[in-house]
């Protein structure tokens, strides 16, 4: 019973966290597209910086930017600002609910010793550091030279990311990484861009003249988010494909993916036609990204094949546990994502994903909780390269 509810609350929160996740990533990206399109009016207005018609769902729409004087802000005012904190909410609530409270993707014991609460600690550490350090340094006076403090932002993170490949299993350090830069981007929208709009829009309705800089400022921070937007996608997928998070260098491969995904991001609403040269180290990062993740494991089948029997005797001790309709480890419930080797049948026509799962990514089984050793893999490996045979 308690698998089962697990099960819902998962899906549940990974549907809230879509959704939300859409209308904020499509909400800001809209905005900054719309700052790079929007053009000087032809007869120039008083407090209008520019402005755009669009055609949308049947109908037209003008747009203006406008810089209001004293006591031109209307009351009625929309903010995107619940949409960020949805989406940062349930991500949260899927860390805890899959990493801490459940354990079983959180450590790899071939990866490190450290202990389950050890490892919580730091996973709730690193978010409450990095966004004070990233706060910390976008308000230092480095902030006025974003060359510098853009090059130190980047080492922080990639420093980051080794930290936690070398401690967490990889799938956790990955999504470790993604709530960081979550937590960075809805702590800019809550404690850095609405403020600063707030204090503008209070200034002109007391009748007094805004400080734009503060949404200069706030602007600066948007910018970082949409930076961060792709990487944060792609580590939200990530979990689905072992060839990542599995590789032995994965802290370098998700490096590179993170310059793909800021590059990608600039390319599309970048400033001018040299932002497509972005595409350029994107393309040679997910080249390195092929090289690297795509190499196959040490597992590599050689040797002779073996019988079935002793296949499936590897296979019993070391996936059926999980893998079958009467598990004996009762963390995911009967046969996980559908998936049970309890007869002969079933254990061929999963050969493929055992081959791609347990032998090459060594992905499987999770954290390697039944500690299947390297000839074990090496064995089935050579069994499935054989055609698998129930012999």
């Amino acid at each position: 019973m308690t698998a089962w509810l697990g099960d819902w609350l998962n899906l549940f929160l990974r549907w809230l966290h879509f959704i939300a996740g859409i209308a904020w990533i499509g909400s800001s990206f809209y905005f900054i597209w719309l700052d790079r399109a929007l053009r000087r009016p032809d007869a120039p207005r008083p407090g209008v910086e520019g402005d755009l018609w669009l055609v949308h769902s049947g109908g037209f729409y003008q747009v203006e930017k406008r810089r209001p004087g004293p006591g031109e802000v209307p009351a009625a005012l929309h903010w995107f600002k619940w949409e960020a904190m949805l989406t940062w909410i349930s991500g949260i609530a899927l860390l805890v609910l899959v990493y801490y409270l459940s354990g079983a993707f959180l450590l790899d014991p071939a990866v490190s010793n450290i202990g389950r609460g050890t490892a919580t600690a730091l996973g709730i550490g690193l978010l409450v550091a990095g966004w004070a350090v990233y706060d910390g340094l976008w308000r230092s006076p480095l902030a006025h030279r974003p060359a510098i403090a853009g090059a130190i932002s980047l080492l922080l993170l990639a420093a980051c990311t080794i930290l936690l490949c070398q401690v967490l299993a990889g799938r956790a350090a990955y999504m470790h990484v993604g709530s960081l830069l979550g937590t960075i981007m809805v702590a800019n929208v809550w404690m850095r861009i609405i403020p600063a709009q707030r204090e503008m829009v209070a200034a002109t309705q007391a009748g007094r003249a805004a400080d734009f800089t503060l949404g200069e400022r706030a602007k600066r921070r948007s910018v970082h988010n949409s930076y961060m937007t792709f990487p944060l996608l792609f580590i939200m997928l990530s979990h689905h494909y072992p060839a990542t998070y599995a590789s032995a260098l994965n802290w370098l491969v998700l490096l590179l993916l993170l310059v793909v995904g800021a590059a990608v991001r600039h390319v599309m609403i970048g400033a001018g036609p040299r932002a497509r040269w972005a595409i350029v180290p994107a393309a040679a990062a997910v080249g390195a990204v092929v090289l690297i993740a795509g190499r196959p494991s040490s597992a590599t089948p050689s040797g002779g094949v073996p019988s079935f029997a002793e296949a499936r005797a590897t296979i019993n001790a070391r996936c059926l546990p999980c893998h079958s309709a009467y598990p004996t480890d009762a963390t995911f419930g009967p046969a996980p994502s559908g998936v049970a080797f309890d007869t002969p049948e079933s254990v061929a026509r999963y050969a493929d994903r055992i081959l791609a799962r347990a032998v090459l990514t060594e992905a499987m089984p999770l954290g390697n909780k039944t500690g299947m050793t390297p000839a074990e893999r090496q064995l089935l490996g050579r069994w499935i390269a054989a055609g698998a045979p129930l012999r």
